[in-house]
């Protein structure tokens, strides 16, 4: 059966290019404000891309983060893309400015210590043998990153699934925890590697 997903429209993120990417892998999209059609979606996808603070005041501006919360408490999947992933922390801190964030795990997302910044371009990643997202990948397999913040430590649920990337330090390129996952790179700009993991991520919504 076809997948129904919303892409959260609040003002932020590769919408439409987003929707491309997951209905190349056979899913039903719909990108929308509508709290109604979030809640019911098979999948809720959370974009982003800016600042942590922008896209915070964008996502409250539609209720986003009870509509997060709310499909969450109900057990139903939520994945967050680059910002959309940050968001998801309990804070952000930019040019020394400290934001609130959703708070669905604990920790902050802070500028990552690089002589390069932002860190952009392709580069591998060390999921964890379980991992539901990177299923049948290789190793050398790369991903679409571009951003200067990151989490860089995990303070969540011990049992979550934590795969880690390195630009000059280590930071995480995605956390699987129960119903919520979400990535550091852009799925949708990582060509064939992105789809593998956005139809591992559809095929495993109930």
């Amino acid at each position: 059966m076809t997948k129904k997903l919303v892409v959260l429209d609040y003002g932020s993120g590769n919408l439409r290019s987003a929707q491309r990417a997951l209905e190349r892998v056979g899913a039903e999209v719909e990108v929308t404000a509508d709290p109604a059609a979030a809640a019911n979606a098979d999948g809720l996808v959370v974009p982003g891309v800016g600042a942590f603070e922008s896209c915070m005041s964008g996502l409250r501006d539609i209720g986003g983060e009870k509509i997060i919360a709310e499909r969450l408490a109900a057990g139903r999947p939520v994945l967050g893309v680059c910002v959309g992933m940050q968001i998801l922390f309990t804070r952000g801190v930019e040019f020394g400015v400290e934001s609130s964030g959703c708070a669905q795990w604990p920790g902050s997302v802070v500028r990552l210590d690089a002589p390069v910044i932002p860190h952009m371009g392709w580069n591998v990643v060390d999921a964890p043998a379980d991992s539901v997202l990177f299923r049948g990948m290789d190793a050398d397999t790369r991903f679409y990153f571009v951003h200067s913040y990151a989490a860089q430590q995990w303070e969540g649920d011990p049992d979550a699934r934590l795969t880690w990337a390195t630009h000059h330090v280590p930071f995480l390129a995605a956390v699987e925890d129960g119903a919520l996952a979400a990535t550091q790179f852009h799925p949708e700009k990582s060509g064939d590697a992105g789809a593998e993991l956005l139809s591992n991520w559809v095929g495993a919504l109930n």
